[in-house]
C-alpha cells in the first residue's frame, strides 16, 4: 500500500518562514512561505522527486532581512497559494497523512502545528515524523547536532543549489538521509520513534 513504511517512500520536508532580525513587527506572526519537499525511495537508494510550493502569508510580511537570507521576495510569495489550499496539497498530491517524513531538527513540524492550530487547518501528516538531525548525531557520535550545512561537509556531500530555499533544503536533507541508510543509520520500521530536536 502507498504511503506505507513498506513500499519504502518517505516525504522529505523543510519550510521557510517569514522571519526578522529580531522580534516580529507588531501584528505580525512567523508564517510559512514555502514548502520544499523531496521524495526518497529508501528500497531503491535514490531521490524520486523534488517539488516546491510557495505559500502566501497572511498575517506577516516578507522582510528584506527574510528576503536576503531565502531570496524570497515578497511579490514571489504573494503569487503563492494559501495556507489551507498548500496543506490540502500535501495531502492530496503528496500522501502526507500516510506517508512517513523527515525534516531535519524539530522545527518544520513545530510551525506546521502552530499554523495549523492558529488557523483552524487540518494537520496534513501523520505520526510517523524523524528527526534526521538527531538521527545523523546519533550516527555520528557528535556531541552538539549540526545544522544541515555543517552535516553535508561531514558526510563529504556537496551542498546543492541555495542554503535556506525551501526546496534545495529537502534536497539535500533527502541526500543525508540516503547517506545515513547507506550506513545502516536510518531506523528501520520496528524501531521507528520520533526524535526531538
Amino acid at each position: 500500500m502507498e504511503g506505507t513504511w513498506g513500499d519504502g517512500l518517505v516525504n522529505v520536508v523543510d519550510v521557510e518562514a517569514t522571519c526578522w532580525t529580531g522580534s516580529p513587527p507588531p501584528g505580525e506572526v512567523s508564517e510559512i512561505i514555502e514548502i520544499g519537499l523531496t521524495v526518497i525511495d529508501l528500497q531503491a537508494g535514490r531521490r524520486v522527486s523534488r517539488h516546491r510550493v510557495l505559500v502566501r502569508p497572511a498575517r506577516s510580511t516578507v522582510s528584506a532581512f527574510c528576503t536576503e537570507l531565502t531570496g524570497l521576495t515578497a511579490h514571489e510569495v504573494g503569487q503563492g497559494v494559501g495556507f489551507a489550499e498548500a496543506c490540502r496539497l500535501l495531502s492530496a498530491g503528496h500522501h502526507a497523512g500516510a506517508r512517513p517524513w523527515v525534516s531535519w531538527g524539530d522545527y518544520d513540524r513545530s510551525q506546521f502545528t502552530r499554523q495549523c492550530l492558529a488557523t483552524g487547518t487540518p494537520y496534513p501528516f501523520g505520526r510517523h515524523h524523524t528527526n534526521a538531525k538527531a538521527v545523523f548525531t546519533e550516527a555520528y557520535g557528535l556531541r552538539k547536532r549540526p545544522g544541515m550545512a555543517q552535516a553535508l561537509e561531514i558526510a563529504g556531500r556537496p551542498l546543492e543549489g541555495r542554503h535556506h530555499r525551501g526546496e534545495d533544503d529537502a534536497w539535500n536533507i533527502a541526500g543525508l538521509v540516503l547517506h545515513l541508510s547507506e550506513r545502516g543509520a536510518w531506523p528501520a520500521a520496528s524501531g521507528h520513534r520520533d526524535r526531538a530536536t
